[in-house]
């Protein structure tokens, strides 16, 4: 089980919660009482695609993606959660980010979440 603290001030928090027609405070307690799973990695090297078995976080992937999303950022995109290892094009709904590190090629095991590893999503700082 692996624990990564989110900052929950991503640019599409708000947009999410509206589209799920909840708070954001509620946006984060799913978000953080979700036990997660990574089904697989791809697109990226390192970038997870997290699923969590009962979560109501299904949201869209915007029409247009942004030219650069974060290193670090926590976002959403239909049933998946993800997690993006460096500086890169991306239309998921970014709802925070993390200084969790999920590619490093310079460590023995490059990527910190493989498929099968368990991912609980905490507050930082908290």
């Amino acid at each position: 089980l692996v624990d990564i603290p989110v900052a929950y001030d991503g640019a599409d928090l708000a947009a999410v919660a509206g589209h799920l027609r909840i708070g954001i405070e509620e946006v984060i307690a799913r978000h953080t009482s979700t036990l997660w799973r990574v089904a697989f990695v791809g697109f990226a090297p390192g970038f997870p695609y997290l699923v969590g078995a009962g979560t109501d976080l299904r949201v869209p992937r915007h029409r247009q993606p942004r030219v650069s999303v974060p290193a670090g950022s926590v976002a959403l995109a239909d049933e998946y959660c993800g997690i993006y290892p460096r500086v890169s094009p991306g239309g998921w709904q970014l709802i925070g980010v993390t200084t969790s590190t999920v590619w490093d090629p310079t460590r023995a095991d490059p990527a910190l979440l493989t498929p099968g590893t368990r991912v609980r999503f905490v507050v930082a700082g908290q």
